[in-house]
């Protein structure tokens, strides 16, 4: 199911995750048990090169995008965590559930600076506690996902139900539509 990833408890590995991930797993009583840690190549992080790579399914892999808007002329951040067969609906679910005008992707220097991790491995485990974690229904019902760990060259893997639980962590229907 986990391909060729060889997988071990993320708590073991600090090596293997950012900082804000290592601090975010720390304070999660819910999870941290069920997080697994794998490491990859660095140069195989971007989700079409990793599936191939590591013979692991789209339908499990999720990406996490940071989203930013403006309201009164203050930026308003959110994460969006959505299966990577699927894409955000930026301007219209996420736009409308920050309440701004026009979302969209935060800018990769911008996404890092604020998260503390590397572009092409944020994850949704770590990020800034004001943000809202926006998890698409499909990402909790699967039993399994992957996703980033704040830096390139390892993934995690939990029961997507887990990131339901993140602090600041809203479960939507509808979040993201057939990727395409």
């Amino acid at each position: 199911m986990l391909g060729t990833l060889k997988t071990e408890l993320a708590g073991a590995r600090p090596d293997l995750l950012a900082p804000p991930v290592i601090a975010a797993l720390a304070a999660w009583p819910d999870a941290p048990e069920e997080v697994l840690v794998a490491p990859i190549d660095p140069e195989l992080a971007d989700t079409a090169a990793f599936c191939q790579a590591y013979q692991v399914g789209l339908e499990i892999s999720a990406n996490c995008v940071v989203v930013v808007g403006k309201r009164g002329g203050e930026a308003r951040y959110a994460a969006c965590v959505v299966l990577a067969t699927t894409r955000a609906d930026v301007n219209g679910v996420v736009r409308r559930h920050l309440d701004v005008r026009k979302a969209s992707f935060a800018v990769a220097d911008d996404a890092v600076a604020r998260t503390g991790m590397a572009y092409g491995g944020i994850t949704p485990i770590g990020l800034p506690a004001d943000w809202p974690i926006l998890v698409d229904i499909r990402v909790v019902e699967s039993p399994i996902v992957v996703v980033g760990s704040g830096v390139r060259h390892s993934k995690l893997a939990l029961p997507g139900r887990s990131l339901a639980t993140l602090p600041g962590a809203e479960v939507l229907a509808g979040l993201a539509g057939p990727a395409g």
